[in-house]
Parts: C-alpha cells; sequence; structure tokens
C-alpha cells in the first residue's frame, strides 16, 4: 500500500501533463489560427482561415475537460486551491473560448461578419491571454497554509512575470497556428504565414529566453531544484535544444518546407513541457504541497485509471480519425 501511496500520485501526474500537452498542441493551433484570423486581409481570406478549423477546434477542447475531470478526481485540494488563486485567469479563459464558440457558429449565418469576426478573434485572444497568466502564477507559486487552502489575495497572479509568461504564450500559439496554417494553405495566403511563423519564432524565443533567466534567478525554490545535481545537466540541455530547434525551424521556414515547420514546433512544445515538469515535480500547488499529500485515496485512483485506461484510446483515436479524414488543403474552391 505504502508503494501504491507514492506511484499512484505520479502515474497521474503524468497524466495530467499528458492531457495539458495534448490541450496546449492542439487547441493552441486554434486560438492561434484565431488570432491571426484578426490581420486578415480580406473576408474571403479569413473564411478559409476559420475553414481550416472547422472539423477540428471543437474535438481539441475535450482534453482540457478531461484534464479538470482529471484533477479534480485525482488531486482535489489541488483542484479547489489553484481555482481559488487563479480565479480570474481562468474566467477569463472560459469566457474567451465560450465567445469564440459562439462566434464561430453564428458568423456562418451572419450577413454581417465583422461583429462575430472581431468576437472570434478577440475570444482567441483573451483565452490564450487567461491561459498564460495562469502558468505564469503556478510557475512563480501559489501561497497557501499547511493544509493547502489558498491564503493569498485576488490578484498574486498579476505579476511581471506573469506578464512575460503570458505575452510569450500567445506568441507559441501564434506560432504553432502559422505553421498549421502552411499545412492548410496554398498560394500568397501560406506565403503570408511563412512570414508570421518567422516573425512568431522570433519572439517566442525572445519570450523563452526572459523566462529562463528570470525563473531561477527570481524563484529561489525553482533555483534550487534545478542547479542541483542531476537536474542542472538537464537543465542545461534544454535551452541548447531549444536553440537547435529554433535553428531547424527558421531553416525550414526559409526553405518555404510545409511539414517540418509543424513538426519543429511541436518538438519545442514538448521540450518546453519537459522544462516545465521540472520546475514543478513533485508539487501539485507550486511550491508547498506536493502530489503524495495532495493526492486523493488510492483505491479513488486506481478506479480512475480504469475509467481512463478506457477513455484515453477512444479520444486518441477520434482525434487521429478526425485528421486524417480532414487533412489537405483548404483553398478558395473548397471555402466557396
Amino acid at each position: 500500500m505504502e508503494a501504491l501511496e507514492y506511484f499512484l500520485p505520479t502515474v497521474w501526474f503524468v497524466f495530467l501533463a499528458l492531457f495539458l500537452f495534448l490541450y496546449v498542441m492542439l487547441d493552441g493551433f486554434d486560438l492561434g489560427v484565431g488570432i491571426l484570423s484578426l490581420t486578415a486581409s480580406s473576408e474571403e481570406r479569413r473564411g478559409i482561415l476559420m475553414t481550416s478549423l472547422g472539423n477540428v477546434w471543437d474535438a481539441n477542447e475535450t482534453w482540457l475537460v478531461i484534464m479538470g475531470g482529471a484533477l479534480f478526481g485525482a488531486f482535489p485540494i489541488a483542484y479547489a486551491t489553484i481555482l481559488s488563486a487563479l480565479y480570474i485567469p481562468l474566467v477569463l479563459m472560459l469566457l474567451g473560448l465560450i465567445f469564440r464558440a459562439v462566434a464561430f457558429e453564428f458568423r456562418e449565418h451572419a450577413e454581417n461578419k465583422l461583429f462575430w469576426n472581431t468576437a472570434f478573434g478577440a475570444g482567441s485572444f483573451i483565452a490564450a491571454l487567461g491561459q498564460g497568466f495562469a502558468l505564469g502564477s503556478v510557475i512563480q507559486g501559489i501561497r497557501v497554509d499547511e493544509a493547502g487552502h489558498f491564503i493569498g489575495t485576488t490578484w498574486d497572479w498579476l505579476t511581471w512575470q506573469s506578464v512575460v509568461v503570458a505575452l510569450t504564450l500567445i506568441q507559441g500559439y501564434v506560432l504553432i497556428g502559422s505553421t498549421y496554417l502552411i499545412l492548410k494553405t496554398t498560394g500568397e495566403l501560406q506565403k503570408t504565414h511563412y512570414g508570421t511563423a518567422r516573425l512568431a519564432a522570433w519572439t517566442t524565443l525572445i519570450g523563452a529566453v526572459l523566462i529562463t533567466i528570470t525563473v531561477p534567478t527570481f524563484f529561489e525554490q525553482a533555483r534550487d531544484r534545478l542547479f542541483s545535481t542531476p537536474q542542472v545537466y538537464i537543465f542545461a540541455l534544454i535551452p541548447l535544444l531549444g536553440v537547435l530547434l529554433i535553428y531547424l525551424l527558421l531553416r525550414s521556414l526559409q526553405k518555404e518546407e510545409e511539414v517540418a515547420p509543424f513538426v519543429w514546433t511541436i518538438l519545442l512544445f514538448l521540450l518546453t513541457f519537459i522544462g516545465l515538469g521540472m520546475i514543478i515535480f513533485p508539487y501539485i500547488i507550486p511550491t508547498q504541497i506536493t502530489i503524495y499529500q495532495g493526492a486523493a485515496n488510492p483505491s479513488s485512483l486506481v478506479f480512475m485509471l480504469t475509467f481512463v485506461g478506457v477513455l484515453i484510446p477512444i479520444m486518441l483515436f477520434y482525434n487521429i480519425y478526425n485528421y486524417l479524414v480532414f487533412r489537405g488543403k483548404v483553398t478558395e474552391e473548397t471555402y466557396g
């Protein structure tokens, strides 16, 4: 039983990280395309952008739902505390997601599409901003008492470090959205997004460098973890791999390759998640409550594993099938 009390929380931490990665990767390009739609030069181009998402965007958000349910069941104290500490950023995120979902559907039937176009782009931006503030707050730590209850203020999440994280995340979404559109579009529209991808790659790199420098500089516990052996060797390797991936990404954009930019961007997101995991693990409420302190009882975790063991293969199969069926380019003829 004692072994299970250490093994099961670790398994569920890995599952939560997987759900979060899948959400950020899949819904990330949705949000990125939504933000990019604000810059579209014509209604025809904006229509092509939104058509590229039409059959996949709602399925991508299911990973956010399952992540919230898994957090509630596996680490209930973390669910309650994080929602209390990040109430405003999470409400922003939900409002943004609701706004863009309504706008996406209403736009198709509206004679004057300007309002709904703006609503879709603004909703995407607000959702990404809320997620960035929440991520920044988690990285810097949440103030709790010994029982894990939130003791901070309503605005603890709003710091200059969280602003940097939020803006970097938005640039990351624009980057993955641009590389997705390179896959899905042709002609002048595709060339436009080669340009937005290059710009987003550089701005994301600048934000990532700032975060890499500020996290160990301003947060003592993160510094102690990252510069202890053997984490320091992995921590030193991650920025080097990040620079290599950025170089490969920029080279593929320069050569105007179609698939490679999206692949390199996904690997950049994966590398970022590994670095984030190094900072947070084994805390479920950084930097006070560990996954072992905040986990539900082992019988609940085992029951949930049985449920997830059935659900995850179904969801993965549906996502993969969906992308295979709707693969290919979205052209003016397709939109029309």
